[in-house]
Formats: C-alpha cells, structure tokens, sequence
C-alpha cells in the first residue's frame, strides 16, 4: 500500500512537525513542574491534555481526520485491559484521549526521550525492556495487577512493535494473561492508522483513520487461549476488513 509522496505533503509534515515539538518543550516543561504533586488521575488529565492538540494540528496540517465507532462500549469506570494493532505513531498519541485515565505497555526507552518521554513517564506506564522477555511477561502481569486494582485501565499493543500495513505480526497472550489473572475484561480495538501516517513515516497521507471498538470479551472462567482467540481473532478479522492485514 505504498502512496506516492508530493512535495506539498514534505512541506505540511514540515509544519506539523515544528509545532508538534514547540507544543510538546513548552507544555511538558510546565507538566514536569506541576503534575508530580497531583493525584494520578488529575496528573493524566493535565499531561495528556496536550495529546488532544497532537491530533487537532495533525487534522490542521495533513488533513487526517479520525472517526471512531463504538465508543459506547468502554465502560465508564472499572479495570479492564484493551488490545490493538500497532502500526503507526497515531494510536499511541490518540488512545490516550480515548480510554482515560490508562496505563500504557510500551518500550522503556521511550521514557528518555526529552520532555515527551520524561512527562510519560509521569503516567504510571508499564515500561518493559524488550531484551528479557521472560522478566517482561513477569513485570507486565506484577505491575498490571497493580494498575487494574488502582481502577486503571492497560493498554497494550499484543503485536509488540509497529507492524506494517498489509502485514499481521504476531499476537502476544499478555494481554489476554494479564486479563483472565486479573479477572477483568479485555477490549479489542482495531484501527488503519497505519495507512494515513506509516510507521517511522515522515510524511502523512490526508484521510480519515477509523477506529472500531470491539465487544467486550468476558475473562470470567474462560482460559487465556480462549479470551486471547476472541479478542485477537477480533482485532484480526477487523485488520482484514480494513485492508490492513
């Protein structure tokens, strides 16, 4: 699905890009000052406000819109664990305007990226090093226990990095693990974010990315490999749909 790249569409990345970073130094300084002295939810609200400016200027300088079906399916409060494709940077900065508050599963080094990574890592993230996996599995049921039990859902990408369009990687169990031991639900929701801003691309395509929240798959006495078939055999037959996998 390669699409071909007009100068004009450099020059709009261009553009996003210089206030992406302005936005992102000035208000993550002002995040690191204020939000370590407020209670996590009230921390969220004030870190992530700028995610809802990410997507407003990505719609004012590439003309990528969004629109989500579904919606109503996310509880209004309570724990529960949602899965999704990975296949661009957009979902990492969109589904935390989304499902709110969250705890995201995501690679410890993004956390020493500066001021972006230093004001995520505010967020109570589960920030794994992907170089021990077996000691990943166990941090990510220890301290998603925690998060669900604090009422705050997990996030996680089950594909473990980007993957890219008309490719489907490989679906984890973490999240389906970490459902069924902590007795929540898990929620699939699957996206082609993928086909409007590439991962690792510079420029981004106009267009309007979907997002579809899927049921709610139901972990009470059901094994790990029957919640991880519903909820990846979902998100799967969604990508197809979608013509992203």
């Amino acid at each position: 699905m390669s699409q071909q790249a007009s100068p004009l569409l450099y020059i709009r990345a261009t553009l996003y890009y210089i206030g992406f970073y302005l936005v992102t130094i000035v208000y993550s300084s002002m995040c690191l000052l204020i939000a370590p002295f407020l209670p996590f939810r009230a921390r969220f609200k004030l870190i992530t406000g700028i995610n809802f400016f990410y997507i407003f200027w990505l719609r004012v300088c590439c003309g990528v819109k969004v629109k989500v079906e579904g919606a109503e399916k996310l509880p209004k409060d309570g724990s529960y664990v949602v899965v999704s494709n990975h296949s661009s940077e957009w979902e990492t900065l969109y589904f935390q305007t989304l499902v709110r508050p969250q705890s995201c599963v995501l690679k410890q080094e993004l956390l020493k990226i500066p001021f972006f990574g230093w004001a995520l890592g505010l967020l109570k993230p589960i920030a794994l090093d992907r170089s021990k996996r077996r000691g990943a599995l166990k941090q990510l049921l220890q301290q998603g226990k925690e998060r669900l039990e604090e009422e705050i859902p997990v996030l996680i990408f089950p594909q473990g990095t980007r993957v890219p369009v008309g490719k489907t990687g490989k679906f984890n169990k973490g999240g389906a693990m970490l459902a069924a031991s902590a007795g929540v639900p898990i929620i699939p929701i699957a996206h082609d974010a993928g086909i409007y801003w590439p991962g690792k691309s510079y420029v981004k395509y106009p267009g309007t990315v979907t997002v579809k929240v899927g049921p709610v798959v139901d972990t009470h006495e059901r094994s790990v490999d029957e919640v991880h078939e519903d909820s990846a055999g979902w998100l799967l037959e969604e990508m197809k749909k979608m013509n992203v996998a």
